[in-house]
């Protein structure tokens, strides 16, 4: 080999030896940039403490945690919420005020239950019955203008320090549980009667004695006798929560509570804290939970009645008199609370909504009941 083939043979191999050099720094580096970000979100994990108003043992802390399993699942461990069972921080009622405060991160519930500080809440799921059902309720919140009179309602007449999303239509429920059957609207003068929101003041306007309890409490009332009867939501949560062991009368229908949804909050300055796709996570879960829960409860809940009806209960439906008598109630109501401006405004933008919406599927959709009756029977 002469002089020239050694020098550029010496070359060669010290090039060679500078590329597999970079090339093993560079496979270093790009491996350090991958696994860095797995590395800062499994030590930088934010927990966010999450209490629902529901007992551990209904269906509607399921649903609580339905939506905590989506928020887990695609914040990719960089951001974890952890559900609490109603009772483990604060009470139920006592919720909203909590998270407020910063006691808690979150959390789950509905705004009936807030209903105290200012009637206006009971209109984002305990209003009246204009002939709207839950889905149509929240299509007023996202595109009708309802999530602005939320905020507007939250964060400039009470100064909540809440972030909110309403979420997960529910069925028009129950007239309740009783002792006798409701035959009549005067069946329900002077009797000792659970519910929520705007319905505490329709029941009281037909003449029962209201007592307002969240949902773990009802079914131990019932047993001493503090309360003659009492609703709450449909029929897994009732079953679950042992109703069928104080009543046997089930009344299905009213114009009570027609078109209810749960709401999910988070403490304001808790969630401005987040990254902007974090706070999106937290915002679209509660979308695909409701959408999840509209068809996990039409499985559960249909099973459930069918459970309530093998365990003895007479299911009755709610005479027409009864609802007529619930509308009229209804009528008086409005009016009176209509001197609100909040209330009022609130009141006029749903009856707007439901009227072209609501008219909409009166006119578009067909009814089911004929095609139900021709395969199944009426």
């Amino acid at each position: 080999m002469t002089t020239i083939d050694k020098k550029v043979a010496n070359e060669t191999a010290a090039s060679r030896r500078r590329f597999l050099t970079g090339a093993v720094a560079a496979t270093a580096g790009a491996s350090a940039l991958v696994a860095a970000p797995y590395v800062a979100r499994a030590q930088d994990t934010i927990v966010l403490k999450f209490q629902s108003t529901w007992p551990a043992k209904d269906i509607f802390n399921e649903y609580a945690q339905d939506y905590v399993n989506r928020v887990n699942e695609m914040a990719g461990g960089r951001l974890q919420v952890e559900l609490l069972a109603a009772g483990t921080v604060v009470k139920a009622f006592e919720l909203q005020q909590a998270v407020s405060d910063g006691i808690l991160d979150g959390g789950h519930g509905v705004t009936a239950y807030w209903y105290g500080k200012h009637k206006g809440f009971s209109l984002f799921g305990t209003g009246p019955a204009f002939g709207f059902d839950a889905n149509q309720l929240l299509g007023w919140v996202r595109y009708g203008g309802g999530q602005a009179f939320y905020d507007e309602l939250v964060n400039d007449i009470l100064g909540v320090n809440i972030v909110g999303f309403l979420t997960g239509p529910m069925p028009t429920q129950p007239l309740g549980w009783f002792n006798e059957p409701v035959e009549s609207a005067e069946a329900l003068n002077g009797l000792k009667f659970r519910t929520v929101g705007l319905s505490a003041d329709l029941f009281a306007q037909m003449g029962a004695a209201v007592t307002v309890l969240p949902g773990g409490e009802i079914v131990p009332a019932m047993q001493t006798g503090t309360l003659d009867a009492a609703e709450f939501n449909n029929p897994s949560s009732d079953l679950l929560l042992g109703f069928t062991d104080v009543s046997k009368v089930y009344m299905l229908q009213s114009f009570h509570q027609p078109a209810e949804c749960f709401e999910v909050m988070f403490n304001k300055d808790r969630y401005n804290a987040l990254t902007p796709d974090l706070q999106a996570i937290l915002k679209y879960s509660a979308e695909a939970a409701s959408a999840d829960m509209s068809w996990k409860q039409q499985d559960r809940y249909s099973a459930d009645l069918a459970n309530i009806r093998a365990a003895g209960v007479d299911v009755r439906t709610t005479p027409d008199s009864v609802l007529q008598a619930q509308l009229d109630a209804w009528d008086i109501l409005i009016d009176t609370l209509s001197s609100d401006p909040f209330f009022a405004k609130v009141i006029d933008s749903q009856k707007a909504w439901t009227q072209r919406v609501g008219g909409f599927y009166r006119e578009y959709q067909v009814s089911s009941a004929m095609a139900y009756d021709h395969f199944f029977g009426s």
